[in-house]
């Protein structure tokens, strides 16, 4: 039997009620922002336990964004991991910052025991990667983060629904980013992205810069 290399078809084989709703939201024109989003945005916070859900146009646009609003730039050091898609550190890049790699543990995750030596006055922020699913020692993280004064975003675009010690990824850092591609967990037919977070100014502020300051196209 000849199996076929891609099988992204295959996921939408049995979703005649989506499609009659793809039909009637179509003509209706409101492709942008409007209220299909806001209703997608609302369903994902309920998701995944947080008050703001903010509707990107890619994973790498929740990384990046959630970066610059929180002042990352020009001059300064992220760490991440290595093991990750190169939209992580694309994102970091984004901002003009300097991506600094701590290795990974075997379960996949940044070694939060190796954070400390790669910390430098020009430090930031952190970016852990819950990958496949494992999720980041972000209890461990989040106490080097506030004892330095750093600033947190979890790439949680392999880890929807990813838990540690009873609390949602998300529920961490100052935001995540989720990845909507359709080779992610939960995906479109395009591709997408969303931050969440707890903080109701930074939320206004990404709400702004995600679309030039636009808040209805």
């Amino acid at each position: 039997m000849k199996v076929p290399f891609s099988y992204l078809d295959r996921q939408f084989a049995n979703l005649e009620d989506y499609l009659a709703d793809l039909r009637a939201f179509v003509p209706t024109g409101d492709f942008t922002l409007g209220e299909p989003l806001e209703q997608f945005e609302a369903s994902f916070a309920k998701l995944m336990e947080a008050p703001h859900a903010i509707g990107v146009g890619t994973g790498t646009d929740a990384i990046a964004l959630s970066l610059k609003n929180l002042g990352v730039g020009p001059g300064d050091e992220v760490i991440t991991t290595p093991n990750t898609f190169v939209a992580t550190v694309g994102a970091i890049v984004q901002t003009g910052a300097r991506p600094v790699f701590v290795d990974s543990t075997d379960g996949y995750v940044i070694d939060v025991k190796k954070i400390e030596a790669a910390l430098t006055p020009r430090t930031k922020a952190i970016v852990p990667v819950h990958y496949t699913g494992n999720v980041a020692d972000m209890p461990a993280i989040m106490a080097i983060a506030k004892a330095r004064g750093l600033h947190v975003v979890e790439d949680a675009c392999q880890a929807i629904m990813g838990s540690i010690d009873g609390k949602l990824v998300g529920s961490w850092g100052a935001t995540a980013a989720f990845s909507l591609h359709p080779l992610k967990n939960l995906n479109v037919w395009s591709d997408g992205g969303v931050i969440i977070t707890h903080d109701d100014a930074l939320a206004a502020k990404l709400r702004k810069y995600r679309n030039h300051g636009l808040r209805n196209r």
